[in-house]
């Protein structure tokens, strides 16, 4: 019988046993840390998807506000937008006259 083929010692069989224990503690460790990683990723990108959504939704809320400023309503009435863009208008080109008028 050879030497590979005779059964492990018992001081074999302990040292196989610990490098096993080791190997695994070794692979949990390291399943651990991709367990860690894999976390740190997901939470990223659940922050960053959150951000998106508020984001959307601020945007979503500024396109409403801009609709019921610059566009007319259900009864084609003007937007007050418009409206204060006119008078706007308005205001300049009376000072325009004025200043025409009684001029300088």
């Amino acid at each position: 019988m050879s030497a590979s083929d005779a059964p492990l010692t018992d001081e074999e069989r302990a040292e196989l046993e610990a490098l096993r224990a080791e190997r695994a503690e070794r692979e949990a460790a390291e399943q651990a840390q991709r367990e860690r990683a894999e976390l740190a990723r997901m939470r990223a990108e659940r922050e960053r998807s959150e951000r998106e959504r508020a984001l959307d939704e601020r945007d979503r809320q500024i396109r409403e506000r801009n609709a019921r400023l610059m566009e007319p309503d259900d009864d084609l009435n003007m937007p007050v937008g418009q409206k204060m863009v006119l008078l706007g208008i308005a205001v300049v080109a009376a000072l325009a006259i004025l200043m025409m008028v009684f001029g300088r």
